[in-house]
C-alpha cells in the first residue's frame, strides 16, 4: 500500500487500537462525566424542594457535587490528552501476575445482591449483619461465632447511630418493635 492509498483511507485500526490503549484512562473521564451529567440531569428535573424548616432543599449541594463532577472529568481528559498518565502499581504487597479470586469477587457480590434483597424484607440491622458477616466470609475469615457477633453489633451500631443520631430512619424489619 503507497502512502496515498494509507492517507486516503485514513488511519489503520491498529494505528487506531494503539492510541485507545495510550489513552485507556479516558474511560474513567467518561465514567466522571457521565455520573456528572447523571446528577445534574436528575437534580433539575425533581420537583422536590425544601421544606419549611429548610426551604432550599438539597438541591444546591447535589449541583454542586455533579458539577464538579463535570469538572473533574474535563480536567481529567485535558491531562490525559496531553500526556499524563496515572502511574502504574507498584506491587509492594501484592503479585501482579496473580489472577483475579472470582470466587471471592462473586462471593462478594452475591452478599452484596443479598444485602440489598433483604433491607426492605428483613430490616437494616439483619440485612446489615448479612452484610458484615457475609463479606468477612468471603474475604477469608472462618471465625464464623466471633465474626456474626461483630457483623450484629456493627449493624445495629450503625442503625442506631442513623436513626438516633442523624435522624435517618433505616428500615428495621422485625425488629422495629424491639429497638424504636
Amino acid at each position: 500500500m503507497t502512502i496515498t492509498e494509507q492517507t486516503r483511507r485514513g488511519p489503520s485500526s491498529g494505528h487506531r487500537r494503539t492510541w485507545w490503549r495510550a489513552h485507556s484512562e479516558l474511560g474513567v473521564s467518561a465514567l466522571l462525566a457521565a455520573v456528572g451529567v447523571l446528577v445534574v440531569v436528575d437534580t433539575l428535573t425533581e420537583s422536590g424542594g425544601g421544606t419549611g424548616s429548610d426551604p432550599i432543599g438539597p438541591r444546591p449541594i447535589a449541583l454542586v457535587l455533579g458539577s464538579a463532577l463535570l469538572v473533574l472529568a474535563a480536567l481529567l481528559t485535558v491531562d490525559i490528552l496531553r500526556g499524563g498518565h496515572g502511574e502504574a502499581e507498584s506491587g509492594e504487597d501484592i503479585d501482579l501476575d496473580t489472577r483475579t479470586d472470582l470466587r471471592t469477587v462473586g462471593t462478594l457480590a452475591g452478599v452484596l445482591v443479598a444485602t440489598a434483597g433483604l433491607i426492605p424484607v428483613a430490616g437494616w440491622p439483619i440485612a446489615g449483619t448479612v452484610l458484615f458477616a457475609g463479606a468477612t466470609y468471603a474475604l477469608g475469615s472462618r471465625a464464623f461465632p466471633r465474626d456474626l457477633l461483630i457483623a450484629a453489633a456493627v449493624s445495629l451500631g450503625t442503625w442506631g447511630l442513623f436513626d438516633a443520631a442523624l435522624g435517618v430512619d433505616l428500615p428495621g424489619g422485625p425488629l422495629m418493635g424491639v429497638f424504636g
